[in-house]
């Protein structure tokens, strides 16, 4: 598939009700149809909570409405939570896709700022996701502040950034997207949510589509919950790479996985 029709949903998320924030989404998937891949925010199950692990709902439970979304869309459907392991908790970035199957990321560089590393442990591997002709690299939040860890070594298309990016460092957030597209020369999403957590933090959303020279294909107003659409082009990526093969100069950082 040379078209990949992807949506953003920017939401407001409530503080540590699980169903509730189910329920919420139901009801705006029910009104998506013939797209490929729907992402919702980091922790969408909870809000961006340090006990969220603790009263999460269980990992099956998302698991199980993720696989369900999938069905229904005829799409790839994903987003973070909070999830309890045999091995600590974890922020799993989810993504199942319409047969059943469900991919993987735990986040790998834990906000210290929040403490996050005191409550969750990090991901020690990057996953990339093949689907439909495409391969996406899921990442959360922080991740990207970390340019080494998403460096493109012709292994993905789309790199996809699920947030609770606060709107203090909201220039922050914008133009770090737009460097990782530049620099890696793919397409790349930030999906952030809108609205206060439970603890007074806003958050303005800014969630975009960039494509791979850092162009925006398709932004959210701020502070608005916003369901956000753009379509990609495989055939335009590769001619650009082909055009313009800046990644075969890039220097050969150690991989950490």
């Amino acid at each position: 598939m040379s078209t990949l029709k992807l949506t953003l949903l920017q939401q407001p998320l409530a503080w540590l009700d699980g169903p509730a924030n189910l329920r919420h989404f139901d009801t705006l998937l029910s009104e998506l149809d013939g797209r490929d891949v729907i992402i919702l925010p980091e922790m969408f199950t909870t809000g961006f909570a340090m006990e969220a692990a603790e009263s999460a709902l269980p990992e099956e439970e998302v698991r199980a409405w993720l696989q369900a979304q999938a069905r229904a869309c005829h799409a790839l459907v994903g987003g973070s939570a909070a999830v309890r392991t045999p091995e600590g908790a974890a922020n799993r970035f989810l993504l199942a896709e319409p047969g059943g199957r469900v991919h993987h990321y735990d986040k790998r560089h834990l906000f210290r700022m929040a403490g996050e590393h005191q409550h969750y442990r990090a991901g020690t591997r990057r996953e990339i996701v093949e689907w439909r002709g495409w391969r996406i690299l899921p990442q959360v939040c922080y991740d990207l502040r970390f340019p080494v860890w998403s460096r493109c070594h012709q292994d993905y298309d789309l790199a996809i950034y699920v947030a609770n990016w606060p709107a203090p460092r909201a220039a922050h957030w914008q133009t770090l997207l737009a460097a990782r597209a530049i620099e890696n020369q793919c397409y790349v999403a930030g999906c952030n949510r809108v609205g206060e957590d439970g603890n007074g933090h806003p958050y303005r959303g800014d969630s975009v589509i960039h494509d791979p020279q850092g162009v925006r294909l398709a932004e959210a107003a701020p502070a608005t919950p916003a369901v956000l659409h753009a379509d990609l082009s495989l055939e335009q990526l590769q001619a650009y790479r082909q055009a313009f093969p800046a990644w075969m100069d890039q220097d050969n950082f150690l991989r950490l996985d």
